[in-house]
Protein backbone atom coordinates (compact mmCIF):
# COMPACT_ATOMS: atom_id res chain seq x y z
CA UNK A 1 0.00 0.00 0.00
CA UNK A 2 1.32 3.59 -1.48
CA UNK A 3 1.71 5.26 2.12
CA UNK A 4 3.25 9.18 2.60
CA UNK A 5 4.85 10.09 5.96
CA UNK A 6 5.68 13.26 7.20
CA UNK A 7 7.83 14.37 9.59
CA UNK A 8 9.61 17.70 11.19
CA UNK A 9 6.71 18.85 12.59
CA UNK A 10 6.14 20.99 16.32
CA UNK A 11 6.10 24.23 17.82
CA UNK A 12 8.70 26.79 16.62
CA UNK A 13 9.61 30.39 17.64
CA UNK A 14 8.93 33.18 14.70
CA UNK A 15 12.10 33.69 13.03
CA UNK A 16 13.57 30.64 13.47
CA UNK A 17 13.44 27.57 10.55
CA UNK A 18 11.93 24.46 10.04
CA UNK A 19 12.20 21.39 7.74
CA UNK A 20 9.51 18.80 7.17
CA UNK A 21 10.29 15.41 5.80
CA UNK A 22 7.88 13.29 3.66
CA UNK A 23 8.71 9.78 2.70
CA UNK A 24 7.32 7.34 0.51
CA UNK A 25 7.14 3.69 0.74
CA UNK A 26 6.31 1.50 -2.38
CA UNK A 27 7.24 3.93 -4.71
CA UNK A 28 9.87 6.54 -6.46
CA UNK A 29 9.52 10.17 -6.24
CA UNK A 30 11.33 10.08 -9.82
CA UNK A 31 8.03 9.90 -11.90
CA UNK A 32 5.74 11.67 -9.86
CA UNK A 33 4.79 15.53 -9.20
CA UNK A 34 5.29 16.11 -5.19
CA UNK A 35 3.77 19.46 -3.18
CA UNK A 36 3.33 19.90 0.03
CA UNK A 37 0.23 22.02 1.30
CA UNK A 38 -0.99 23.66 4.24
CA UNK A 39 -4.47 23.75 6.38
CA UNK A 40 -4.77 26.81 9.10
CA UNK A 41 -7.99 26.13 11.27
CA UNK A 42 -10.70 27.52 9.44
CA UNK A 43 -9.12 28.03 6.09
CA UNK A 44 -8.84 26.21 2.79
CA UNK A 45 -5.79 23.93 2.03
CA UNK A 46 -3.90 25.86 0.18
CA UNK A 47 -0.36 24.57 -1.71
CA UNK A 48 2.79 25.80 -0.51
CA UNK A 49 5.52 24.33 -2.43
CA UNK A 50 5.81 21.92 -5.26
CA UNK A 51 8.71 19.96 -7.50
CA UNK A 52 8.37 17.72 -10.85
CA UNK A 53 10.18 14.53 -11.79
CA UNK A 54 12.75 17.14 -13.48
CA UNK A 55 13.14 19.04 -10.07
CA UNK A 56 11.47 22.33 -11.58
CA UNK A 57 9.82 23.75 -8.34
CA UNK A 58 7.43 26.77 -7.37
CA UNK A 59 6.15 28.51 -4.29
CA UNK A 60 3.44 29.83 -3.30
CA UNK A 61 3.87 33.81 -2.83
CA UNK A 62 3.86 33.96 1.35
CA UNK A 63 6.55 31.75 1.36
CA UNK A 64 8.79 32.67 -1.64
CA UNK A 65 12.52 33.76 -1.16
CA UNK A 66 12.54 32.03 2.55
CA UNK A 67 11.11 28.71 0.99
CA UNK A 68 13.32 25.70 -0.57
CA UNK A 69 11.07 22.25 -1.61
CA UNK A 70 14.28 19.41 -2.58
CA UNK A 71 14.51 16.13 -3.45
CA UNK A 72 16.97 13.14 -2.08
CA UNK A 73 16.12 10.22 -4.56
CA UNK A 74 18.61 7.91 -2.31
CA UNK A 75 16.75 8.31 0.59
CA UNK A 76 13.50 8.65 -1.36
CA UNK A 77 12.00 11.98 0.59
CA UNK A 78 11.05 15.46 -0.36
CA UNK A 79 11.97 18.30 2.10
CA UNK A 80 10.48 21.59 2.44
CA UNK A 81 12.22 24.18 4.37
CA UNK A 82 10.95 27.65 5.52
CA UNK A 83 13.05 30.23 7.23
CA UNK A 84 11.80 33.32 8.89
CA UNK A 85 8.74 31.54 10.45
CA UNK A 86 5.94 33.59 10.67
CA UNK A 87 2.77 33.00 13.19
CA UNK A 88 0.87 32.71 9.71
CA UNK A 89 3.13 29.33 8.82
CA UNK A 90 1.08 27.95 11.76
CA UNK A 91 -0.65 24.94 9.44
CA UNK A 92 -1.04 21.17 9.51
CA UNK A 93 0.94 20.78 6.46
CA UNK A 94 0.45 17.82 4.05
CA UNK A 95 2.71 16.33 1.41
CA UNK A 96 1.00 14.90 -2.09
CA UNK A 97 2.22 12.82 -4.65
CA UNK A 98 0.91 12.53 -8.61
CA UNK A 99 2.46 10.33 -10.72
CA UNK A 100 3.07 12.29 -13.74
CA UNK A 101 6.16 13.29 -15.73
CA UNK A 102 7.03 17.00 -16.64
CA UNK A 103 4.31 18.97 -14.60
CA UNK A 104 2.71 19.87 -11.27
CA UNK A 105 0.18 22.06 -9.63
CA UNK A 106 -0.95 23.31 -6.53
CA UNK A 107 -4.49 22.20 -7.10
CA UNK A 108 -5.41 19.53 -3.28
CA UNK A 109 -7.86 17.25 -6.05
CA UNK A 110 -5.44 16.93 -8.68
CA UNK A 111 -3.30 14.62 -6.66
CA UNK A 112 -4.13 10.89 -5.56
CA UNK A 113 -1.47 10.37 -2.57
CA UNK A 114 -1.85 12.10 0.95
CA UNK A 115 0.17 11.93 3.65
CA UNK A 116 -1.45 11.87 7.65
CA UNK A 117 -0.11 15.60 8.04
CA UNK A 118 2.18 17.34 10.68
CA UNK A 119 1.40 20.25 13.16
CA UNK A 120 3.61 23.24 12.90
CA UNK A 121 3.01 26.10 15.26
CA UNK A 122 5.07 29.13 14.66
CA UNK A 123 4.93 31.58 17.98
CA UNK A 124 5.76 35.26 18.87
Amino acid sequence: QVRLVESGGGSMQAGGSLRLSCFANEFSFDNYCIAWFRQAPGKDREGVATITSSRSTKYTYSVQGRSTISKDRAKNTIYLEINNLKPEDTAVYYCAAKRIYGVCTMTPRWFTYWGQGTQVTVST
